[in-house]
């Protein structure tokens, strides 16, 4: 019998056998740790590398170059209708001289938090007048061919002064502009409409028209 007690104590298990962990140290823990902290840290990195690379070139242009402006309104109609999505160039404006017939953005004088878009009729020297709807530069009628709903309104004759613009909307029936918030000075101004975005069907450039009898 004490043979087979002694058989029976050597054929046992431990009890915790399986749970062995002498193989696993803790410092092979450490290092796994690490390591995912390492590659973690590796492509965080590289996300604020990519964000700070994409900001140095997107915010130059979105604040100096080019930015989105909505239209709102119908007072350019027809040749801009509301929420038609437009692109701005600044940059020109910095550069060269305003021409009569560009179409631009620009701040009101009488509420900056507001933005105006109008085409330039009058520049800095010239004698603008209305009478009937149609618009008169030092005398001389300005023939306005993307006009399509004059109105019958009058204008006394005004000199512009340096840096000074007189700006309407081609809705001449339906535009807050110059004949009632006056000139608009060259510090207000923001940028020419360069592009047409949206629609799809409506994508364009514009050109300055041509002006037979006035000078541009």
């Amino acid at each position: 019998m004490e043979e087979n007690k002694n058989l029976e104590q050597d054929n046992s298990v431990p009890e915790n056998a399986d749970m062995d962990m002498s193989n696993f140290s803790e410092d092979d823990e450490d290092s796994l740790i690490l390591s995912w902290m390492k590659k973690f840290g590796i492509l965080v990195f590289e996300i604020v590398k990519v964000v700070l690379i994409s900001l140095a070139i997107i915010l130059p242009i979105r604040l100096f170059l080019v930015q989105p402006f909505y239209v709102e309104g119908a007072s350019m109609e027809p040749n801009f209708y509301q929420n038609e999505y437009l692109i701005i160039d600044e940059i020109s404006y910095r550069f060269n001289e305003k021409q009569r017939g560009e179409v631009i953005i620009f701040k009101n004088p009488k509420d900056t938090r507001s933005y105006f878009i109008k085409r330039i009729i009058g520049l800095p020297g010239e004698e603008v007048s209305v009478d009937d709807g149609r618009v008169y530069i030092n005398g001389e009628i300005l023939e306005e061919s993307y006009v399509e709903n004059f109105s019958s309104d009058k204008h006394e004759a005004i000199i512009l002064n340096e840096n000074e613009y007189f700006m309407m909307g081609d809705n001449r029936s339906n535009s807050l502009d110059s004949r009632q918030i006056g000139p608009v000075h060259q510090e207000y101004v923001i940028g020419r409409v360069w592009v047409r975005g949206w629609p799809i069907n409506r994508v364009n450039t514009f050109n300055v028209p041509i002006y037979e009898n006035i000078s541009q």
